[in-house]
């Protein structure tokens, strides 16, 4: 198996722009043998940085999926009522259009490559719900206006973020789970098989919502029985105050462990809590999505030190999929 990774969390490139280190940075990922690709984050063109250094600096054979929660919380610090979610008109067209900026880019990078490189763009359904009004009917809205583009085949999913909930201050206070559900079914239930939307659920941020483990397995679930579950990205959280923060959507690194030697000890996302989420999708191997961010602390980690949690991270996944084959052959 190959999984996807979401690079940019731990990139030695976390406050600045290096274009030798990340060229470095990069160098390493073309080695990694279980590598299928990169969840890609879209701040508005196809590289925050450097379009040319990123076309010139990949792996030609990567896939790609694109991510826009980086360029949506910017956008929201600037302005609370962005979202294809919104219920102000003006702050949802101006997330449509950012999400045309997102097709464009796919393009371009499709061109580069002389192939449908991208397979997938997650979304998110800003706004925060503590800060603006968001709804069911205007992410319907605006997804049935994203349909209409020429997307050159990469599929439209929804990753969940945490939703708003009282019991706790959110990290992204997004529409709910079940909210993104019934659009998900009522729009699927209209499409023709090539186009219908899925959903990702990225285990950092099922957990920070739900406060349990368990979480990230209810909301796999959840996804599972409404016939959309496109995706499962693995990203920790933890409650102790570490250099990634309690309660934090900073991306830690699965637990320390035996087996585990580039971890965080703190960190709530197991070695069996991960095959846990495996297991409850049945066939993970068929995802359109699978895979890894991981964050890196210290700031000033080396790049062998990232990449050799990276490489323990996707280890993980390998070992799951090696128990499974044993199983099978038993």
């Amino acid at each position: 198996m190959k999984y996807m990774l979401g690079a940019y969390a731990a990139s030695p490139n976390h406050s600045s722009w290096d274009p030798a280190l990340e060229t470095a940075f990069y160098n390493e990922l073309k080695a990694l043998p279980n590598l299928k690709g990169l969840e890609h984050p879209f701040l508005g063109s196809l590289h925050q940085h450097d379009d040319a250094w990123f076309l010139a600096n990949i792996d030609p054979q990567w896939d790609y999926v694109f991510t826009c929660i980086p360029g949506i919380m910017n956008a929201l610090g600037q302005n609370p009522l962005f979202g294809i979610a919104s219920v102000d008109d003006a702050g949802r067209q101006s997330a449509l259009a950012f999400m045309q900026q997102a097709c464009a880019a796919i393009g371009k990078l499709n061109r580069h490559l002389g192939r449908q490189a991208v397979s997938a763009i997650m979304i998110q359904s800003a706004p925060a719900r503590h800060k603006a009004a968001s709804s069911e009917a205007a992410l319907l809205a605006s997804l049935e206006t994203m349909l209409s583009w020429d997307w050159q085949g990469a599929r439209i999913v929804i990753e969940h973020c945490d939703a708003f909930v009282e019991s706790h201050i959110p990290s992204k206070g997004f529409l709910a789970l079940t909210d993104e559900l019934n659009v998900l079914s009522q729009l699927n239930s209209t499409l023709p098989p090539e186009q219908q939307l899925g959903m990702v659920i990225n285990w950092g941020r099922s957990v920070f919502e739900t406060r349990t483990v368990a979480g990230a397995v209810q909301h796999i679930n959840a996804a599972k029985a409404a016939g959309v579950l496109s995706g499962v990205m693995f990203s920790g959280v933890s409650d102790q105050d570490s250099a990634y923060g309690a309660w934090r959507d900073s991306h830690q690194p699965p637990q320390q462990s035996e087996r585990v030697k580039h971890g965080e000890p703190g960190s709530w996302m197991t070695e069996q809590a991960m095959h846990n989420c495996l297991a409850a999708c049945d066939t993970p191997e068929a995802l359109l999505v699978l895979g890894a961010k991981i964050g890196i602390r210290p700031l000033d980690a080396t790049i062998e030190q990232r990449i050799a949690t990276v490489r323990d991270t996707l280890a993980i996944l390998d070992r799951f999929f090696q128990l499974e084959t044993t199983r099978g052959l038993k």
